[in-house]
């Protein structure tokens, strides 16, 4: 059986700002008495939210409210969630932050290391080695880097104090989470209030939000429970899982090269990007538009999404997404992201082969 303690390691802990502290909560200066005025304990609001996750998930609410007591309130979490103010987006600069040395050179190492677990997932699954390889880089470097909050914090933070200053309030979503992981915990026999994860609540090597390991997660190892942290094996078999879940069309390209010439009318050009990432014509409808496509193109049989990718103030480029390709962007509905991926585990793939 492969290692599994070559790739499976905590990163240091975020750097995060702070916030004031309301004085109700924090009426020392001293740090036992500060920290123990950032805790639930005590808080009506914790057995509201424990009734309300005991209907969810059929666990007791007593127990619940033991949990989520235990939790502390994480002003950093309060500020990460936040959006931040909206840049000019550059493809390729994204491009260089995951498509670079660090991760090619450690996904070569994953694929010979865990070769016949990412065998297994594409056999089991129809999803490429390259895609699993691409999206584990991509979110953890193969658990280096799997967040340093505890997720019993993170989420409870995010059900009761979810920040005023956001464009949307989200609390209801991670409140539901927070009741996933509940279920998880216990399914799995983990400790609630040792489990770290993102600022989001995010877990493990391929960073799953509870409900979705609560759906998708696999034991794929065959050991005593899934465990997407510690185990290789089931990160794999899991993001296998989770993209044949969101329809993974085996054996079909991601997407397609595409150059858009210039003489495009700007308004044709315009209706061709309005769908974004979702796949809305298909190859004679293309072509009838004026844009060039490749023999291999006109043979696909499904239809195609048109991909801006912008590049500042430089000229952008530009892709025919798939299916797949909007399967990829389910993971996160970003075709910057989808692109990253895909050309990591490209980029990996060649390097463990050359």
């Amino acid at each position: 059986m492969p290692s599994r303690r070559r790739f499976v390691h905590h990163a240091s802990a975020l750097l995060a700002g702070t916030l004031l502290v309301p004085r109700a909560r924090a009426e020392s200066s001293g740090t036992a008495d500060a920290s123990a005025a950032l805790r639930y304990a005590g808080s009506p609001r914790v057995d509201s939210l424990a009734a309300q996750l005991a209907q969810q998930t059929g666990l007791d609410a007593a127990w619940l409210a033991a949990q989520i007591g235990q939790a502390q309130f994480q002003p950093a979490v309060t500020q990460l969630i936040i959006p931040g103010k909206p840049g000019q987006k550059n493809w390729q600069v994204y491009r260089s932050r995951f498509v670079e040395p660090v991760r090619i050179d450690a996904g070569a190492d994953f694929l010979q290391e865990f070769d016949v677990w990412l065998r297994k997932a594409e056999a089991r699954f129809g999803v490429p080695r390259h895609i699993i390889v691409g999206i584990l880089g991509v979110e953890t470097i193969y658990g280096r880097h799997m967040g340093n909050f505890r997720v019993l914090d993170a989420l409870a933070t995010l059900s009761m104090d979810f920040p005023a200053a956001a464009p949307k309030d989200r609390s209801a979503y991670f409140a539901s989470q927070l009741g996933d992981y509940f279920l998880w915990c216990r399914q799995s026999d983990f400790d609630p209030t040792a489990v770290k994860g993102s600022y989001a609540g995010a877990i493990g090597m391929p960073q799953f939000m509870p409900g979705n390991i609560l759906r998708y997660a696999v034991n794929f190892e065959g050991g005593t429970k899934v465990d997407i942290i510690n185990s290789p094996a089931d990160a794999i078999g899991s993001v296998g899982n989770y993209l044949a879940g969101h329809d993974w069309q085996p054996g079909q390209p991601t997407h397609f090269p595409l150059l858009v010439p210039s003489d495009v009318p700007p308004e044709t050009l315009a209706k061709l990007l309005e769908p974004d990432i979702v796949p809305s014509f298909t190859p004679q409808e293309l072509r009838a538009a004026g844009l060039p496509l490749l023999p291999r193109v006109l043979d696909y049989p499904g239809k195609l999404a048109v991909v801006q990718l912008p590049n500042a103030g430089s000229k952008p480029d530009y892709i025919l997404g798939t299916d797949n390709f909007y399967v990829v962007t389910r993971y996160n509905h970003s075709a910057f992201y989808a692109l990253a991926v895909i050309e990591l585990g490209q980029a990996a793939m060649a390097a463990a082969q050359g």
